[in-house]
């Protein structure tokens, strides 16, 4: 399986925000973000094979039950299935962070979907082979449904302005059945001072949708920093 990282920290974003974390980065994602966190799992893959016996053996000394693997895209992973039974046969609590695009029937506690929207495609000239890739595959309603009836979920929105709540809403129109308990909506931005700027406005909108707003907590505490 090819891992970009793994690493112990807090879970910063979602409904287990602040609670203590293995994460396993894979590498290799189908989609291109503008905004993307993690750059070296999508733009410019890089990363190593690991077997699932070393991969489980580097998490294993964390002070933590709550395993979360993350990406890139972890549904690529062709070995995602066996990665993640093995940490529930180990007694951890799984958390599978997707964009929603494909599926795999994986066992999990968790599935934190983040359906992108119009603000994730790349639009700059240098980016524009990815545009048209990306904008037709971005939103599969379809795979999210199937995704929410395998296990717990939440639906993760990176909002960028106001303007993009009428996209999560045609979205969310899509799937027919949701608990809104279980929407969030998340500040887009890399930065403390980005994160500040926005999360004012969104807060707000959030109380008068009934969503629930996401902070980025580990970027209030470390930065966009790799390995945190």
């Amino acid at each position: 399986m090819k891992i970009s990282e793994i690493f112990y920290s807090i879970q910063g974003e979602g409904i287990l925000n602040g609670v203590p974390s293995a994460f396993v980065r894979t590498t290799g994602c189908n989609l291109r973000c503008v905004f993307c966190d993690s750059p070296q799992t999508s733009w410019v893959p890089e990363g190593i094979n690991f077997s699932i016996e070393d991969i489980v053996a580097k998490t294993n000394p964390f002070e933590t039950n709550h395993v979360v693997i993350t990406g890139g895209e972890p549904f690529l992973q062709p070995e995602l299935v066996e990665l993640c039974s093995k940490y529930k046969e180990l007694g951890y609590h799984v958390t599978v962070e997707t964009a929603g695009t494909l599926f795999q029937n994986v066992q999990c506690d968790l599935l934190s979907i983040s359906p992108k929207l119009s603000n994730s495609t790349p639009q700059l000239r240098e980016n524009g082979k990815y545009k048209l890739r990306h904008d037709e595959i971005r939103l599969q309603p379809d795979i999210v449904r199937k995704l929410m009836d395998m296990a717990e979920y939440q639906l993760k929105f990176v909002i960028d302005s106001p303007a993009d709540t009428k996209e999560v809403h045609d979205f969310l129109k899509s799937l027919g059945k949701f608990e809104k308990s279980k929407v969030l909506l998340m500040p887009q931005g890399i930065t403390r001072e980005d994160l500040e700027k926005k999360s004012h406005w969104l807060v707000d909108l959030c109380k008068v949708e009934g969503f629930r707003f996401c902070p980025r907590l580990h970027i209030d505490l470390y930065g966009n920093t790799p390995g945190t």
